[in-house]
């Protein structure tokens, strides 16, 4: 299912705790089964618990419960925007609304062209930038108003 250098990956992870506690690794090998596959299908899932030598279903709590886990597929850039009270407060609300007009999709869905993928995100420790975005899971952007919002789109195309 995955590649040898992923199943590489995953044994560096799992290499950092007790050899009984090998799913404590869960989080990472679910971050690495998602970057080669683009997102996280049940069966990517189900194997990882597997190679974890946890249950299924134990992994697939962890999956659905953070929202950096793609259940279905999403564009070439994910872009997470905090909605979370200090962010809504300090223009996180009118930053995804936006993004919504610039984009023409609502949060939860891709742009035709599979380029974008609108996501809402709860607190990304980051108050004092807000607004605060994250692309692809890995850059945060802050203080994102719609002159830094009008330039990341541009870059990212």
């Amino acid at each position: 299912m995955f590649t040898a250098e992923t199943l590489q990956k995953f044994d560096r992870e799992v290499a950092k705790y007790p050899a009984d506690q090998k799913q404590s690794a869960v989080m990472a090998c679910l971050a690495l089964a998602q970057e080669e596959k683009g997102w996280l299908p049940p069966e990517a899932i189900e194997a990882v618990a597997n190679y974890l030598g946890m249950p299924p279903m134990a992994a697939m709590e962890v999956a659905t419960f953070y929202n950096m886990y793609d259940l279905k597929p999403v564009g070439k850039y994910k872009l997470t925007v905090c909605t979370n009270l200090p962010c809504a407060l300090s223009g996180g609300y009118h930053a995804g609304e936006y993004l919504q007009q610039k984009l023409g999709i609502g949060y939860g869905e891709t742009t035709a062209d599979g380029k974008f993928t609108l996501k809402e995100g709860e607190c990304m420790g980051a108050c004092g930038d807000a607004p605060v975005m994250l692309v692809n899971n890995r850059s945060m952007c802050s203080f994102m108003l719609p002159e830094q919002i009008d330039k990341l789109l541009e870059e990212l195309k």
